[in-house]
């Protein structure tokens, strides 16, 4: 007993060392916005991006976060083309950073009538949410435009002008927002996104060299490569990354314990790949004093 209790101590131990060893990001402790985007796949892709999108609100409700849908525009059967929102909590960034990138599913569509298997596709992009010291915006630089809100909505769509479109002339970089009936909801929801776009893309020129090298990719979005498969009729959710496979995939898609698990998984991984370059970094530094 007292052995393993012992191994179990120095696991602990272990762990705690490396936890002073790796420095903190500076974003670690921001909230963020959540772009997801349907990919290949058609109707189904759509599909997919809701039941994600769903995923991580519920992820959301489990970890204590605050959720705020910020755009949100639906297909014709149920699906999701493209949506935000906005993640506020407990180092929300610091959990979710490495769920940016592209996720696939493998499955027999509702819309298949032969039983096929179809490999659909959505995208993640996790923008972290910069203090008010972190990234000061020139009023001047921003062009406003107001707009009738387009889509479902009823007579309110076809009576007001609530759709606010921010564009940041400086780069060119755009955020929209209808969601809300009120101008200056959508106006302070636009800002929201457009002040969180525009911190990822200074962090991106930051941290791009620092993490060319690295298996996962920190501050970027991923965009170019799928880091996670979800396949139905193996009932197993992969992630590519780390190579780390679960069963189960309906009880992962409920955005509890075993998404948690896969996050924790993925963080410890990456903190591994922290320690190795620092020690690579410090062992050339000695090599190199005369």
């Amino acid at each position: 007993e007292e052995i393993v209790s012992c191994q179990e101590e120095i696991t602990e131990l272990k762990r705690q060392i490396v936890l002073h060893l790796i420095p903190s990001e500076e974003t670690d402790n921001s909230d963020l916005v959540m772009e997801v985007t349907a990919g290949v796949g058609g109707q189904e892709a759509m599909l997919f991006t809701a039941e994600i999108f769903d995923m991580y609100q519920q992820y959301a409700a489990y970890k204590n976060w605050r959720f705020e849908i910020l755009e949100y525009f639906p297909s014709e059967i149920g699906g999701l083309r493209h949506a935000a929102a906005s993640i506020a909590g407990l180092e929300a960034y610091k959990h979710m950073k490495f769920e940016g990138g592209v996720h696939r599913v493998q499955r027999v569509p509702k819309t298949e009538k032969q039983g096929r298997i179809h490999t659909s596709t959505m995208t993640i992009a996790l923008l972290p949410q910069p203090m008010e010291i972190n990234l000061i915006i020139n009023p001047k630089d921003l062009q406003i435009e107001t707009k009738r809100a387009s889509g479902a909505g009823g007579q309110h769509v076809n009576t007001t002008d609530s759709a606010v479109r921010i564009v940041h002339i400086p780069t060119g970089v755009v955020s929209e927002c209808q969601q809300e009936r009120s101008q200056i909801r959508n106006k302070e929801k636009a800002l929201q996104m457009l002040r969180a776009k525009l911190y990822s893309i200074k962090l991106e020129e930051e941290t791009r060299k620092r993490y060319n090298a690295r298996k996962i990719q920190i501050g970027t979005k991923g965009r170019s490569e799928k880091i996670r498969t979800y396949n139905f009729p193996q009932d197993r959710v992969t992630d590519h990354r780390i190579n780390r496979t679960v069963h189960h995939i309906e009880s992962f898609m409920l955005g509890e314990e075993p998404l948690d698990e896969m996050i924790t998984s993925l963080r410890e991984y990456a903190d591994y790949e922290t320690l190795m370059e620092i020690i690579s970094e410090n062992r050339d530094l000695h090599q190199n004093i005369p």
